[in-house]
Formats: C-alpha cells, sequence, structure tokens
C-alpha cells in the first residue's frame, strides 16, 4: 500500500467502525426502550409518589405533598421490623439450604452418568413451573392433620409425634415456607454451579490427585476454591430473591400465623392494595431496594477475593 492509499484505508476503517457501532445500538435500542418504560420509568416515579398521600384509585381531591411523611410513619411501624425481620430470617435459613442443595445436585450431575442430559433437565424442572403451581402442591403436601408430610413423619416417629400445623404454627410456618421455596429455586443456582464446575481444568484435579488427594481435600481443596466467584454470584442473586418473597407467603399464610410470615413485599402490596395507599407502598419499595442494594454490596466486600 502507497502513502496516498493510507488515509484513504484508515477512512474507510473508521467508517466500518461507525457503521458497526450504530447497527449495536439500533439493536440495543428496543431492550434499552423496554427496560426504559417497564423498569426505570416506573422506579423514578415512585420518589415522586412516595412523596405524596396518593390513593390506588384516584379521589376527587388531589394528592397533597407530604414530605417525608411515608418514610416516617414506615420507620415507627412495628409492623414493617417485623417484616423486615421476618425476610431476613427467611434469608438466613434459605441461604444455607437452597444453595447447598444446589451445589450438592450439581456435582452430582457433573459426573460421568447415562442420561445426565436427561437428569438435568428433571432436576431443573421446578425452576420453571409456575410458583402458584407449586403454592398448590404444597399446601395439599402440607395439608393438617392428614397431609402426607405429616403421614410421613407418623410413619417414622411410630406415631410418638403429633400432626405438625405447618403453615399455621408460628413455629413451623416459616420453616415450611423455606422449604417449599428452596426445592421450587434451586434449579437456578444449579445451572450456575454446574456452568463453574465444567470450567474447573480436570489437570486441577489430576495434579492433586498424583500428590495423594482423596475425594474430600480435591473437592476442599481444588472444587471450592475453584468455585469462589460462582459462590459470589450465587450469595448474592440468592439473597435478592429471598429479599422478594411473596407469592408463596400471599398464597399459602398470608403474613400469619400472627405475623410470622409477613415481609416486606407483602408488607407494600399491603400498603398499596390493600389499603390503597399508593404513596406509602411507593416508599416501602424504596427503601427496600437500598437495603437489597446494602445488603448485595456487603456481601460482596466481605467475599470479595483479596488477592
Amino acid at each position: 500500500m502507497s502513502i496516498r492509499e493510507v488515509p484513504a484505508a484508515i477512512g474507510r476503517r473508521r467508517r466500518a467502525l461507525w457503521d458497526g457501532r450504530v447497527q449495536e445500538i439500533a439493536m440495543l435500542l428496543p431492550a434499552l426502550a423496554l427496560i426504559a418504560v417497564f423498569l426505570l420509568l416506573p422506579f423514578l416515579s415512585s420518589f415522586r409518589i412516595a412523596l405524596t398521600n396518593e390513593r390506588l384509585i384516584p379521589r376527587p381531591v388531589p394528592p397533597r405533598f407530604v414530605g417525608l411523611g411515608n418514610f416516617q410513619q414506615i420507620l415507627t411501624d412495628h409492623d414493617f421490623w417485623r417484616a423486615l425481620w421476618n425476610v431476613a430470617r427467611f434469608t438466613l435459613m434459605v441461604l444455607p439450604v437452597q444453595c447447598g442443595f444446589a451445589l450438592a445436585i450439581a456435582l452430582l450431575l457433573n459426573q460421568k452418568l447415562p442420561f445426565r442430559n436427561f437428569f438435568r433437565g428433571l432436576f431443573f424442572l421446578p425452576a420453571i413451573t409456575s410458583m402458584v403451581v407449586v403454592c398448590v402442591i404444597w399446601a395439599t403436601l402440607f395439608q393438617y392433620p392428614t397431609g402426607p408430610f405429616n403421614q410421613i413423619v407418623g410413619f417414622l416417629s411410630f406415631g410418638l409425634v403429633q400432626p405438625i400445623d405447618w403453615l399455621g404454627d408460628p413455629n413451623w410456618s416459616m420453616p415450611a415456607i423455606v422449604l417449599l421455596s428452596a426445592w421450587q429455586a434451586y434449579g437456578f443456582q444449579m445451572i450456575v454451579y454446574l456452568a463453574g464446575l465444567q470450567g474447573i481444568p480436570e489437570s486441577l484435579y489430576e495434579a492433586a490427585e498424583l500428590d495423594g488427594a482423596g475425594r474430600w481435600q480435591r473437592f476442599w481443596h481444588v472444587t471450592m476454591p475453584s468455585l469462589r466467584q460462582t459462590h459470589v454470584f450465587v450469595l448474592i442473586i440468592t439473597t435478592i430473591q429471598a429479599f422478594k418473597l411473596f407469592t408463596q407467603v400471599n398464597i399459602l399464610t398470608q403474613g400469619g400465623p400472627r405475623g410470622t410470615t409477613d415481609t416486606l413485599v407483602h408488607y407494600m402490596f399491603t400498603a398499596g392494595f390493600v389499603d390503597q395507599r399508593l404513596g406509602l407502598a411507593s416508599a416501602v419499595a424504596i427503601l427496600l431496594f437500598f437495603i437489597v442494594l446494602v445488603v448485595s454490596l456487603v456481601q460482596r466486600f466481605v467475599v470479595r477475593d483479596r488477592k
């Protein structure tokens, strides 16, 4: 290429890059527009609504500006703090159960088993099943006093343990919700762990085996450190999902018994759709957003890679 042809080649390359950028932006625009209309704009509108006494069904009197009154009312409401404690308790209970079960199933399905692709789809099935359907099925399993779970408890205890009111007893209602939720949602974490396991080089296991490491030692010193970033991702995603707990509670317990399963989203739903206090519900949504944001940042800081 001669020196006189260089500027023309540079110009053609710049035009090609520009055309590529324009094409990328054009392909992203529909998705960005949907995100802006259905996520960003409603979220920004909630800030305005949270500063008013706006109702779900408009009244002849226009909404009045109340400033931080909604936030003050929420932070002094015992029911809000109880809902926050309940969702925190649910999160602490569901994290080890759901993530541990997902990791165990992923380790199993990562082995060279016959029909393993079939079993992967089978174990992922609960994650794509509607939560409403799952709740209806588990409500039958939890039925008091003759449901299948109570029959199993009676059989294993030889009739010494009385039937348990899984959804009506304050001591058992939250564990029951945890068990249901972990079973329904573990499939997503299982797939993430399975992808992480398949990304671990086989040479690491071979080197550890040559050094005399047993199965447990290979798991603890090779598998677990290699899954560190996967653990971080799964932990944060599961925490965010846990703080959004609503459907199970709304269908099975309606926040009871005695408020032991009330959650922040259920509290927000009651304020907005039952009491029709849209301004108060918007304030709860904003508080929930910042609570989840802070918890996620703290988790990311604690489990970050310090190397």
